[in-house]
């Protein structure tokens, strides 16, 4: 049960932003922003950097969610994000992913945890300065969703098929237009 009164039968970070769409507004914007904009990341790869920060962060809703949409823009491939929240050293991702996603880990215990070893790697791995900023950004952003969305305990839908059906949502409408169809419940 939520720790506040939430809209009934409204999963994960959704309750709490149709609760406040004011705040709902930016959130989304810069979600759009990180994971969708035009970027030498493909929409998949920075996916996948949210999907893994908020596995190593234990948010089950925001690791099925953004895992899902991960899954849509590679094709289904949903073993290809199992396998990153694992072990992502040994997936078959790129050597520039791996490095990215290891940045994002220390992000996420910390961002102090970035040592400019793990910018070299990132670097001779072929990432640019502004894939650098974008996924420590990610990865930052990523533990305030986390942290919202637990920290309001929010409910979280087990059956994979609705984070399928969320994933292909969010590929095809984005995130600024993600909780439109959700103010009329903010009154419920």
């Amino acid at each position: 049960m939520a720790h506040i009164k939430l809209p009934e039968g409204v999963p994960g970070i959704l309750g709490p932003m149709a609760f406040s769409p004011a705040t709902a507004k930016p959130l989304n914007e810069l979600a759009e922003i990180l994971l969708r904009a035009a970027n030498s990341l493909t929409q998949g790869e920075r996916e996948l950097i949210a999907t893994y920060v908020s596995s190593e962060n234990d948010c089950y809703f925001c690791q099925n969610a953004h895992g899902g949409a991960a899954a849509h823009w590679l094709g289904g491939n949903e073993e290809l994000v199992q396998q990153i929240k694992r072990d992502f050293e040994s997936s078959p991702v790129s050597d520039k992913l791996k490095a990215l996603l290891a940045i994002a880990g220390k992000v996420q215990k910390g961002g102090k945890q970035v040592a400019e070893a793990d910018i070299a790697r990132a670097r001779q791995n072929g990432a640019s300065d502004k894939e650098i900023h974008d996924t420590v950004l990610i990865s930052a952003a990523f533990c305030m969703y986390n942290r919202y969305v637990d920290g309001l305990a929010t409910w979280a839908p087990a059956d994979p098929a609705v984070y399928r059906e969320n994933g292909q949502r969010l590929v095809e409408q984005g995130y600024v237009h993600s909780t439109d169809h959700l103010a009329a419940k903010a009154g419920d």
